[in-house]
């Protein structure tokens, strides 16, 4: 190997994409990232000693792709390895016709600009460290009706992903809900917390009440990343005792605005996930 090399970001390298994540405190765990390297294609960069020190992943949705787990390793940073393998990513994209779309962090959300990609909507990690204030009785069932589920999914995201939904159901089966024709919410294991989304429902009654049903059956801690779009259901997690982590920015290269209808998206999925 030379100083660095880049290449392919494959299942071999799933200890330095753990290791990754880790050093950036991040809530992947192996099976977010053996979940991410099946659906979609990543590339790495690794020092002559092996050690993988930056990554990139791009998930396809149909007509856009999301941009993911764009890490350094932190003694690495400063080197360009992120805006390198983002250069790589979105070349793919272009000469696959796909638009890029990521969600980005505070400090991301200033590299991404850089390289040409707008703002579109934002949202904000919350956080639970205990039980939380006991949410009232929802109406909720178990998740049956897919055909439904994914409809209403790919009108608010804008592009097919049926195999990622599915796979999140059977993380935490008993936190797939829905809301018959209003709704619907997944959950799933995480190395920090479990987090829970995607939520998607025609309205924020009906978000507020599928997510009070899922806090049922999770335990903390726990994430939810709700669109600030949805201040009702914002201040419902602040009076449960939730607090803000920090805000995510979604952001389009090549477009005015992300894919989909976002004001059916009450919960996002994670922002390595879209």
């Amino acid at each position: 190997m030379t100083e660095d090399t880049e290449h392919p970001l494959g299942p071999e390298y799933l200890a330095g994409c753990l290791a990754l994540s880790g050093a950036a405190s991040w809530n992947q765990n192996e099976a977010d990232w053996r979940l991410m390297l099946e659906l979609g294609r990543g590339w790495g960069i690794s020092l002559s000693d092996g050690t993988l020190a930056a990554s990139t992943l791009v998930l396809p949705y149909g007509a856009f792709a999301w941009i993911s787990m764009v890490l350094v390793l932190p003694a690495q940073r400063r080197k360009g390895y992120a805006s390198r393998l983002l250069r790589v990513a979105t070349a793919e994209l272009e000469r696959r016709g796909q638009l890029p779309v990521l969600d980005a962090t505070p400090a991301g959300r200033e590299v991404y600009r850089r390289e040409g990609f707008r703002d579109t909507w934002g949202f904000k990690r919350f956080h639970l460290a205990a039980a939380p204030r006991p949410p009232g009785v929802a109406p909720a069932r178990p998740l049956e009706d897919w055909d439904g589920a994914l409809a209403l999914d790919a009108e608010a995201f804008g592009g097919p992903r049926a195999p990622l939904l599915r796979a999140l159901q059977a993380r935490m089966p008993r936190c797939a809900l829905q809301l018959p024709g209003e709704g619907f919410v997944l959950a799933r294991d995480g190395r920090v917390a479990a987090q829970i989304g995607p939520l998607i429902a025609r309205d924020e009654a009906s978000a507020i009440a599928l997510l009070g049903a899922a806090l049922r059956q999770a335990r903390p801690p726990l994430y939810v990343d709700a669109a600030d779009h949805a201040p009702r259901l914002q201040e419902w997690l602040l009076a449960r005792g939730f607090t803000v982590q920090r805000p995510f920015t979604r952001m389009v290269r090549g477009a005015v605005r992300a894919p989909g209808n976002e004001k059916l998206v009450y919960l996002v999925a994670g922002p390595e996930l879209g």
